[in-house]
């Protein structure tokens, strides 16, 4: 059966996990859908965009005329075969929200497709959620990490919207412990990885690379960049040479760039905004490290797994990471790669030294990590594992 997919935007530049996604469902012959709920608002788009075959369906999301908006409802009340039974549900949610909720619903009653996959536990859920019980068919979740964690100012409601899903999958057993521990009378939820096409991350091992430090992300509190840029200063300090890339976009980019001039780092920390995956891929082959000094930041936002960690370990460059979150599923310290406590400048100075210090030591890390990548991140074992949740209805 077709699996239709719903996302709050697509593309969206910094999201390949999902791209990486459809691409594994599609080479397995799975067909797909993509109902986009917002508009775009990337300016610059990932090369594998163009590969994905699946049609995007974009749902409107405004309704200002009201004659309209009573014909769409009119459709739903004749068309939808549980759309009555489920008018209650109006009363939780705006007029825009079922608007878009019953467009979606009749757009897959058309279409004939019987199950709903959403990625994160907001907009998209609550969207597909509704639409599925319009519709009478089934929806599942992934579940990230802001869309967990972080304080909304308007209630996510994740305990109906997995309650009501056929199962719920996230990324990392952090967060399947937590969602466990919150809701532990839902609905199922399981762990699959973000994973990768591995054959589109070849190894190279870390052999003969300069000083060059690589940290990519957005340029907001959780990733704690500020905290890398306060470690190169100690490391300049101590006489250690080396040149630091910052690869990424987002709102703390003028505080980040005022705080390398103040501590006199011009000459040696980078901030080069968005790189497509295929000019990320090039640095990570010449870096000698990856650092993601990650951060829970002061809203209770975080990464529940980075994906740039599991990029930069496929292709054999040694990370550093701190030891947070899910973060030490996929760095074993001193086995797959390094961690360090969180806000921690000094620690992580030191064990960046530590590694340029010893190139022998980073070859060895990165080969462990690619074999962890290989057994528990390859994309194709893990989309046919959720394809398997849905075949079986949870």
């Amino acid at each position: 059966m077709t699996i239709g997919y719903v996302l709050k935007r697509y593309p969206r530049f910094s999201e390949t996990f999902i791209v990486n996604e459809i691409l594994a469902h599609e080479a397995a012959g799975q067909a797909i859908e993509i109902y986009a709920l917002g508009p775009v608002q990337e300016t610059h788009f990932q090369e594998a965009i163009a590969r994905v075959r699946a049609p995007v369906r974009r749902i409107r999301h405004q309704y200002h005329d009201t004659e309209l908006y009573w014909q769409l409802l009119t459709k739903a009340h004749a068309t939808l075969p549980a759309f009555d039974a489920n008018a209650a549900l109006a009363e939780n949610h705006s007029a825009a929200t079922i608007g878009q909720a019953a467009v979606l619903a009749l757009k897959i009653h058309e279409r004939g497709i019987r199950h709903l996959h959403a990625h994160f536990g907001t907009q998209a859920a609550t969207i597909a959620r509704l639409a599925a019980r319009f519709a009478a068919v089934t929806y599942s979740i992934t579940a990230h990490a802001k869309d967990i964690y972080h304080e909304y100012s308007e209630p996510v409601n994740l305990a109906r919207k997995i309650a009501d899903a056929a199962f719920t999958i996230t990324v990392s057993d952090y967060n399947l412990a937590h969602l466990r521990e919150q809701y532990p009378a839902e609905a199922p939820v399981y762990r699959i990885y973000n994973g990768l096409d591995l054959e589109q991350f070849p190894y190279h091992a870390p052999e003969n690379r300069p000083p060059h430090l690589l940290a990519v992300g957005r340029l907001v509190e959780k990733k704690g960049f500020n905290h890398l840029i306060d470690a190169i200063a100690r490391l300049r300090r101590d006489g250690i040479a080396c040149e630091c890339t910052i690869i990424g976009e987002g709102g703390k980019r003028s505080e980040l760039a005022a705080q390398i001039t103040a501590l006199g780092l011009d000459d040696q920390v980078h901030l080069i905004g968005n790189r497509t995956q295929a000019e990320v891929k090039a640095y990570l082959h010449h870096a000698a490290m990856l650092v993601a000094p990650c951060i829970i930041s002061a809203d209770g936002d975080r990464d529940g797994l980075p994906t740039i960690l599991v990029e930069a370990m496929a292709l054999g460059t040694p990370c550093i990471s701190t030891d947070i979150v899910g973060i030490p599923e996929l760095i074993h310290d001193g086995e797959t790669g390094l961690l360090v406590p969180p806000h921690d400048p000094d620690a992580l100075a030191e064990t960046i030294t530590r590694l340029l210090e010893k190139p022998a030591y980073g070859e060895h890390l990165a080969a462990n990590a690619r074999t962890h990548i290989e057994q528990h991140y390859d994309i194709h074992q893990n989309t046919a594992e959720l394809r398997e949740h849905i075949a079986r209805g949870g």
